[in-house]
């Protein structure tokens, strides 16, 4: 697999930068560099990666707004950012702005590794076809959800409608909870699927993104998500 994989690396510290393109060359991946956003927008479509590994606080363009730049055009590559905030709203903010899994600095090589197969192992899967089509529009109460433009459609009547944009990982948390519509779902399943792992920082984060979901459905006092402790979350309306 490795031999096969393509990373583009995106970090302006130099020695940072040369000591990963080292070691995972050193694995057999094949690594691109850029030393900053820009450059590294560029690269994405140049060279077609099959995973991106990419600094947060970059010159010139940062790295949230070169992967939000990236999901406009592109929703499936995998994308790990390298970074040193810790508040779980920074975290958050990567997740919105597309990325798949973070590692925060200080880190180890060996971790970094088996992050990135993990992600390109999930990619895998995930591009693998399914035996029926799952569907891409659901109704939750007065709203309607679109998950390949990731946005609602709020109408109240039918004189007046309002689209109300979400994040990549707001429109996947309710397309699950929209599949399982008045059944509980796992907090474990949601948390391995979109973060990788069920750590007690990602289940905080998890739990911002339900927050900011409740806001956005709230014009319906029929629509709920609901949280049954310890166990996960279940949409009503």
């Amino acid at each position: 697999m490795n031999s096969e994989t393509k990373i583009l690396l995106v970090e302006d510290e130099a020695t940072l930068a040369i000591i990963i393109r080292d070691t995972l060359r050193s694995q057999g991946f094949q690594v691109v560099t850029a030393d900053n956003g820009e450059q590294g927008l560029q690269m994405f479509f140049r060279e077609q990666p099959d995973v991106v590994v990419a600094d947060v606080m970059m010159p010139n363009m940062d790295g949230l707004e070169m992967v939000r730049r990236i999901r406009n055009k592109d929703i499936t590559t995998p994308i790990l950012f390298l970074t040193a905030l810790s508040e779980t709203e920074d975290v958050v903010r990567g997740f919105e702005a597309g990325a798949n899994d973070y590692l925060r600095k200080p880190f180890g090589m060996l971790e970094l590794i088996v992050r990135i197969k993990a992600l390109v192992g999930r990619a895998f899967l995930q591009a693998e076809p399914t035996r029926e089509e799952e569907p891409t529009q659901y109704v939750i109460g007065d709203y309607q959800l679109d998950t390949l433009k990731e946005h609602l459609v709020y109408a109240a009547d039918d004189t007046k409608t309002e689209l109300i944009p979400l994040s990549h990982r707001e429109s996947e948390i309710l397309r699950r909870l929209c599949r399982s519509k008045g059944e509980v779902v796992n907090n474990r399943d949601i948390l391995l699927e979109l973060w990788g792992d069920d750590s007690y920082f990602n289940t905080r984060s998890l739990h911002v993104f339900i927050t900011k979901l409740r806001r956005k459905l709230s014009r319906d006092s029929r629509v709920r998500i609901i949280n049954v402790r310890g166990i996960g979350y279940k949409l009503i309306c």
